[in-house]
């Protein structure tokens, strides 16, 4: 059974561990090794990952099958892309869970606790950034009534990408 819970300073590690885990599952195959490496070494470091669920501000989610990490989303009030500019709205930073469990129902409760908790804090809009190439995610949020409306660039390494910015009305 999958349960959804909050997180807390003291899983700090874990998140961290988790998204270090997940974030190279889902992309390494798609990317150089040396990218990939000089992300993981310089962009998304354990200690960085660990202060950011630290952070008061970010609001983090876990999923646990049998007490087992396989799932997390990490939920955050950030300035506005262009085209939500004055827009109620949160960002969904990140929402992953391990290849071992996709297709398990994961993906579907946090998302659902994505929209339970941005509608307890009133948010009217609820978005997010996705790879261009990484269509099985983008599929999924398409699912949940995402729309595209607009772009920006990522940097993975030296390697600058397009994630496509993705929203939804929560009205």
């Amino acid at each position: 059974m999958i349960s959804i819970q909050n997180v807390t300073n003291r899983e700090a590690e874990i998140i961290a561990d988790l998204s270090r885990q997940t974030f190279y599952e889902t992309f390494a195959a798609f990317n150089s090794k040396n990218d990939m490496d000089k992300f993981m070494n310089e962009q998304f470091t354990k200690e960085q990952l660990i202060q950011e669920v630290q952070d008061s501000a970010n609001i983090f989610f876990v999923a646990l099958d049998e007490n087992k990490p396989v799932g997390y989303l990490f939920l955050r009030e950030s300035s506005n892309p262009e085209g939500l500019e004055n827009l109620n709205s949160i960002e969904i930073a990140r929402i992953y869970s391990v290849n071992s469990s996709i297709g398990t129902g994961v993906g579907k409760l946090l998302m659902e606790k994505c929209f339970e908790t941005a509608k307890k804090i009133n948010k009217k809009i609820i978005w997010l950034g996705v790879w261009e190439k990484n269509t099985r995610a983008i599929n999924f949020y398409k699912k949940w009534g995402f729309e595209k409306f607009g772009e920006h660039s990522f940097l993975l390494g030296d390697d600058v990408q397009k994630d496509w910015l993705m929203k939804k009305s929560l009205e």
